[in-house]
């Protein structure tokens, strides 16, 4: 698992970095809750480690931060000295997914950070609707659309675009989206280039600026539109 910590007390973030390091997670940690809030806007993790009481901003007011602002579906499990009810439903209020009371046994949260993990991959493919910039996919629904437009594509096409959409802005190796369309029966032509100039066609030909991106010898991405840099009518000279 890719983890952050947001966690003030440097004894429990050192016990936790000393337990969870060397069972093969990554982590990343924040000392307050800015730094935890900047952290989980940058990068994407499998699950949060929340402590309630932060300097700056605490763990309620991050995790309603994370949620309504930063609109981030990411596990979140909170660490607090606070044991009554009201506090336990201050945090699920605020967005949160679990609850732990200080002092907790490290091999119960790590089981804990797996099951919240395992319950949102399972949520995330089944029910997600994927987004990015323009672009929307609906996989329950095979739907897809751009800027309101929908986007007819063919059921290759479509498990492109879910694998691209899902990594997105990040680069996506042709071998994962072989591994993706074909599995290990792989063709032997260069059918996947194929079937990315026909999804370039459905995604980018109607539009100005395009989104998907071919970076050489390595593979594909898609990138938020760039704005079209000739002038409106309104704005052109009278």
């Amino acid at each position: 698992m890719r983890i952050l910590i947001v966690e003030d007390h440097p004894d429990i973030l050192a016990n936790l970095y000393g337990f969870l390091e060397p069972r093969g997670h990554q982590l990343d940690s924040a000392r307050n809750g800015y730094g935890g809030l900047a952290l989980a806007s940058e990068h994407d993790y499998d699950v949060i480690v929340l402590d309630v009481m932060l300097p700056g901003l605490n763990g309620l007011e991050l995790c309603h931060k994370l949620r309504t602002e930063l609109g981030k579906p990411t596990p979140v499990l909170m660490l607090t000295a606070r044991d009554s009810l009201s506090d336990k439903v201050a945090g699920f209020d605020s967005g949160a997914d679990d609850y732990l009371v200080k002092p907790f046994s490290l091999v119960e949260l790590e089981v804990r950070l797996k099951a919240l993990v395992r319950r949102a991959a399972s949520a995330h493919a089944l029910h997600a609707t994927l987004r990015f910039g323009e672009l929307r996919y609906d996989p329950g629904m095979q739907e897809a659309s751009r800027a309101g437009v929908p986007v007819q594509l063919t059921r290759t096409g479509y498990t492109l675009l879910r694998c691209l959409l899902a990594a997105a802005p990040r680069i996506v190796s042709r071998e994962t989206l072989e591994q993706a369309v074909w599995g290990d029966d792989r063709p032997d032509s260069d059918a996947l280039r194929t079937h990315i100039h026909a999804l370039r066609q459905a995604l980018d030909k109607p539009f100005a600026t395009p989104m998907l991106q071919t970076v050489a010898g390595v593979g594909y991405r898609l990138v938020q539109p760039e704005p079209d840099p000739r002038p409106s009518e309104r704005d052109a000279p009278r």
